[in-house]
């Protein structure tokens, strides 16, 4: 289903009759892009929530923009599967659908849209430069919206079990396990966060750690020890997850001083070690924090770097919503409209 949406979206991003170059074209520009275009006004860096949001914005405020969503786009809500927090579904929606609505959207306001992966950056000067394996791209300004990855314990029922009882994110998933015994793995701030946010709605909250002491703050620590339904596993790791076609049954428990396995029955296991922000690509282009996130200037969405902006997780290391993300996507671009109509940029 995913493949042949996205085959539409793309077609649509093209445009009907631009003989399949992937140049989008806006509704009122006749016979669209060249095929070797390579200039525009502004290049969106990813395509999830942030990426999509700005390239709405943008090509509305009739700036020539170009996204390049990577060769997976739609970022971590392809991942997952019912989405009952974003604003304008009643019903919720399925991840992968929304980006899909997001993407059509933004082709539709004449965004053109490539599933190219960017390889390398130059922001030293202007134009800006982006390029791919294929091509090199120029644009007066720049929106980086690459996103963050949740790091992963790399067992196979993480992929197996991925929308089915393993999640990355309590807020997004966490009532859907409402009555059942949740496992949490991780210990620090992140993790105390998550797994305090499940008592509200597991029967009893499991906390894995492969420590005999927590790195949360002093104050987190003392939240989870004080909340009742928290169940504290130490020297502790996920060996295995077991499930069966419908959802996550059973978790493997290795102590990692004696070794011994024990099993645990849950309904969900969320994985709260931390993510890492897409950025490796901007080393030395732009300021990056400790953690290596987009450090942001001047109360905006600016960078470091003179008409470079970024927007969602790939600065945001608390919230990480889907619909944080799509609100920063949108003050990027209102900065964009701002730095490139003051005529900053020094077209």
């Amino acid at each position: 289903m995913m493949a042949g949406a996205e085959a539409a979206a793309e077609t649509q991003a093209r445009g009907p009759d631009d003989g399949g170059d992937g140049a989008g074209r806006r509704p009122d520009a006749g016979a669209g892009p060249a095929k070797d275009k390579t200039s525009y006004d502004v290049i969106i860096i990813g395509g999830g929530p942030a990426g999509y949001t700005a390239g709405i914005y943008c090509s509305r405020g009739d700036y020539d923009t170009l996204i390049l969503s990577g060769v997976l786009p739609g970022g971590q809500l392809v991942n997952t599967t019912d989405v009952e927090n974003y604003p304008g579904f009643k019903s919720g929606i399925m991840g992968p659908d929304l980006m899909i609505e997001m993407r059509e959207q933004c082709a539709r306001m004449g965004t053109t849209i490539l599933d190219h992966e960017v390889t390398n950056v130059d922001f030293r000067g202007g134009p800006l430069r982006v390029l791919t394996s294929s091509a090199e791209y120029e644009a007066r300004a720049v929106i980086i919206a690459t996103g963050a990855t949740p790091r992963k314990l790399g067992l196979e029922g993480e992929q197996t079990f991925g929308g089915r009882g393993v999640s990355y994110c309590a807020t997004c998933d966490g009532p859907f396990f409402r009555g059942q015994p949740i496992a949490v793995v991780g210990g620090g701030d992140a993790a105390m966060e998550e797994a305090t946010f499940l008592t509200k709605f597991g029967t009893e909250v499991h906390l894995i750690h492969r420590r005999d002491e927590l790195r949360a703050s002093k104050a987190m620590q003392a939240r989870a020890f004080a909340n009742e339904k928290m169940v504290f596993h130490w020297d502790s790791e996920v060996a295995d997850i077991r499930g069966d076609e419908a959802k996550v049954r059973q978790i493997v428990l290795r102590n990692l001083k004696t070794g011994a396995e024990d099993t645990l029955d849950v309904g969900a296991l969320f994985v709260a070690i931390g993510h890492r922000p897409n950025t490796d690509l901007f080393e030395g282009q732009v300021d990056l924090d400790a953690k290596k996130y987009v450090v942001l200037k001047g109360g905006g969405q600016r960078t470091s770097a003179k008409g470079v902006f970024a927007a969602g997780d790939v600065h945001d290391a608390s919230y990480r919503q889907a619909v944080t993300a799509a609100g920063f996507g949108c003050m990027a671009a209102l900065d964009v409209d701002e730095y490139l109509s003051s005529g900053e940029d020094g077209a």
